[in-house]
């Protein structure tokens, strides 16, 4: 007799293939149902109640905390003109004769 761990592991797993082939279909549906509820049991704090059944739970108030930020804000973006102004001359022009 070969004691090769593969060799000695092969009817487990002729078993479970046969097992699978013949009723994997119940077996998926039954891991499913069995899912499910466990998740459920878990969301609804199944494995909470188990840990903390010894410990006392501390009282600690709610705290609300508000985050001011510090400094001066920054400053307002300049306006924008996508056009530039009409050119106006200057009241007094160089060229004016009639400037003292």
């Amino acid at each position: 007799m070969n004691q090769h761990p593969v060799q000695v592991l092969d009817p487990v797993f002729d078993y479970l293939d046969d097992l699978i082939r013949d009723h994997g279909d119940t077996l998926f549906m039954g891991f499913t149902y069995a899912a499910i509820s466990f998740l459920i049991w878990v969301l609804c704090g199944g494995l909470r109640r188990k840990l903390l059944k010894g410990k006392p739970m501390p009282r600690v108030p709610p705290v609300i905390v508000i985050h001011i930020p510090i400094g001066r804000p920054p400053p307002p973006p300049e306006s924008f003109a996508p056009f530039s102004p009409a050119y106006e001359p200057s009241r007094f022009d160089d060229d004016d004769p009639h400037r003292d």
